[in-house]
């Protein structure tokens, strides 16, 4: 049963960087894209960015230039880089894989994120 299983994440003062990880077992990893999503405190889930089957990346435009995503297809992983973070980056960060034709879905369990003085 393929899953997605986060890592990461945590408390940290503006300014400050995070990093969270993503392994995705029992992923053929060619057909998937993946996505970090994150749900701000009483606000809608948001996306945050893409990474697609071939490597082309997004960003919401909230986080250009500040986060990268990564993707290893070998090792399973993908890598959400947070640099520069402000307060309005906390939140419940979720890792998202669709399958290319976006007939299936799969949702991580989410990690905090909290920036903070």
């Amino acid at each position: 049963q393929p899953q997605l299983v986060q890592s990461g994440g945590g408390s940290v003062q503006p300014g400050g960087s995070l990093r969270l990880s993503c392994k995705a077992s029992e992923f053929r990893m060619d057909d998937y894209h993946f996505n970090w999503y994150r749900q701000p405190p009483g606000k809608q889930r948001e996306l945050v960015a893409q990474i697609f089957s071939n490597y082309t990346t997004t960003f919401g435009n909230s986080v250009k230039g500040r986060f990268a995503i990564s993707r290893n297809n070998i090792q399973k992983t993908v890598v959400l880089e947070m640099n520069s973070l402000e307060s309005e980056d906390t939140g419940e960060y979720y890792c998202k894989a669709e399958y290319f034709t976006g007939s299936t879905i799969f949702w991580g369990r989410g990690t905090l994120v909290t920036v903070s003085t």
